[in-house]
């Protein structure tokens, strides 16, 4: 039996290659895609997941979603990922239109109608939170919630202190992740280092010499631009790819915990931050007494802290090959 997957997303650059690792994988059905504002206006995000599902040769519905966040003004990264969130390279329309339903209805009821799905998460939680707000019950239905945000145990990308998906709405983050969805975190860290592609990556995936690989490629690479003027770093950064392969592939994480975890919400110096409660674990070995969490609350969510590199990019390249 195929696994059935639900992807939220704000379809940017790295956002179309995690969709393709989706799409492309033998064992996943995808039920839906839901399109929120983030990265792109909605209606330019949407656009780009049915672009992106007709190079896969999907007919996976896809349903547009919040314009905005909750009560924040809205605040897009085209200045990372261009204009059209793809590089700016003048891909044409698509052919199919989005379906009609609002985005949150159609996560309430892909979520009601298939118990065990995982939901995986690519950018901002607005829809999600507000699926969440209208009907709390459906969170029995998620066997897994894969989000793509926050920057437990370093600086963000958008401020010093928060990942972009979490400080654009961080009131829809603090929600979601008090839910009681089963979350896991993915975050910013992950795709850093090791984990970018570097050119000899990148000539790798070109070698494959499929319409995908160059796509993959070509529509990264004014974010592979940003991201050396945002970070020092040399290459392509695909946070949404490296979550996608964790969700696909739950081994990719290599080490693990589960933390209390909140965002803030009302600070401007510090909005957006995932705030982790990282000692409940610790133990004391003289008295073999165990600290208790400094927050005293119960863990909310499973963080990710490291991944196996090389079986990451094993993931993108076999989605990404003949």
């Amino acid at each position: 039996m195929p696994r059935t997957f639900l992807i939220d997303t704000d379809t940017a650059s790295d956002d179309a290659v995690a969709l393709i690792m989706a799409l492309r994988a033998p064992d996943v059905r995808v039920a839906a895609i839901t399109v929120v504002a983030g990265n792109v206006p909605v209606a330019q995000a949407t656009r780009n997941a049915l672009y992106v599902a007709e190079l896969c040769g999907s007919d996976v519905p896809v349903y547009s979603g919040a314009e905005r966040p909750l009560w924040r003004e809205y605040a897009n990264a085209e200045w990372f990922h261009g204009k059209d969130g793809l590089g700016d390279r003048g891909y044409p329309p698509p052919r199919r239109a989005p379906e009609r339903l609002h985005a949150v209805e159609a996560i309430i009821q892909t979520v009601a109608a298939n118990t065990g799905i995982v939901l995986v998460t690519l950018g901002p939680l607005t829809n999600v939170a507000m699926a969440m707000a209208r009907a709390p019950g459906i969170a029995a239905n998620v066997s897994r919630c894969v989000v793509m945000g926050g920057n437990p145990c370093c600086e963000g990308n958008v401020t010093p202190a928060a990942e972009y998906n979490i400080w654009v709405d961080p009131e829809a983050a603090r929600m979601v992740l008090r839910s009681g969805l089963p979350i896991e975190l993915v975050g910013w860290h992950l795709c850093r280092g090791d984990a970018v592609l570097n050119q000899a990556d990148i000539d790798h995936v070109l070698s494959l010499d499929t319409a995908l690989a160059r796509f993959a490629i070509d529509c990264n690479t004014a974010a592979q631009e940003a991201y050396r003027v945002q970070t020092g770093e040399i290459g392509i950064s695909l946070p949404d790819p490296v979550a996608m392969s964790i969700a696909l592939d739950p081994a990719i994480c290599t080490v693990a915990s589960e933390h209390y975890t909140d965002v803030e919400v009302t600070s401007e110096l510090t909005r957006g931050m995932t705030v982790v409660d990282r000692l409940n674990a610790a133990a004391n070995d003289r008295n073999r007494e165990v600290w208790k969490p400094l927050l005293g609350r119960v863990p909310k969510a499973r963080i990710c802290w490291t991944i196996d590199v090389g079986r990451w990019k094993q993931a993108l390249y076999g989605s990404l090959g003949r």
